[in-house]
């Protein structure tokens, strides 16, 4: 893990991190120890994943009727209040489906509304592309992957109207990690170029 330095403090935020598959649960063990308060967004289907779906509850996992808009955006709402007050660190997967390529997917636009209406900072994290998971086959091997978090990006007096340039910003930053941390650990690990 890279990028200790750039945790926001003595606030909430919202915690982009890209989404590459069911693996990325190690990533939020890694992230949750080092970052206080945190908490993660999920579609509800999760819940009736048993026992998963129970172990999620019990940690504090928020889910959401993903089918249902206006349930989805009272949940959010409240997730906004809770980052305020309770200074929560809400970890969201920005491109809102898994995918393992090399560029991240169009961002969509839920976490950036509650960044906004909590006017809390944006906190990216980026990890590396597991290049020892081959998805046509649904195995894995060894491997590695570097965390990289990411300096804070205000939303500080921002409004909706604010929303396309704040997802431009945010996606090019963790882009351009995404695509350099990447590379380093493709060639120091793989002994690929």
């Amino acid at each position: 893990m890279k990028g200790k330095e750039n945790i926001v403090q003595n606030s909430g935020c919202v915690v982009l991190i890209n989404h590459q598959s069911c693996l990325d649960l190690l990533v939020l063990s890694e992230i949750y120890p080092v970052m206080e308060k945190c908490t993660v967004i999920s579609k509800k289907e999760i819940f009736y994943f048993w026992p998963f779906g129970l172990a999620s509850w019990l940690w504090g996992t928020i889910f959401i009727d993903r089918l249902n808009a206006e349930s989805a955006q009272r949940t959010l709402n409240k997730t906004g209040e809770a980052i305020r007050h309770k200074q929560a660190k809400l970890c969201m997967f920005p491109e809102g489906t898994r995918h393992g390529g090399p560029e991240l997917l169009n961002f969509k636009k839920g976490a950036f509304h509650v960044a906004i209406s909590a006017q809390c900072p944006i906190q990216p994290v980026v990890v590396t592309q597991y290049f020892f998971v081959d998805h046509g086959k649904r195995t894995f091997d060894p491997g590695h992957a570097v965390i990289t978090i990411l300096p804070p990006i205000s939303t500080e007096g921002m409004t909706k109207e604010d929303l396309p340039g704040l997802i431009e910003k945010s996606r090019t930053a963790m882009q351009e990690a995404y695509t350099k941390s990447s590379a380093e650990i493709k060639t120091k690990y793989y002994n690929i170029s």
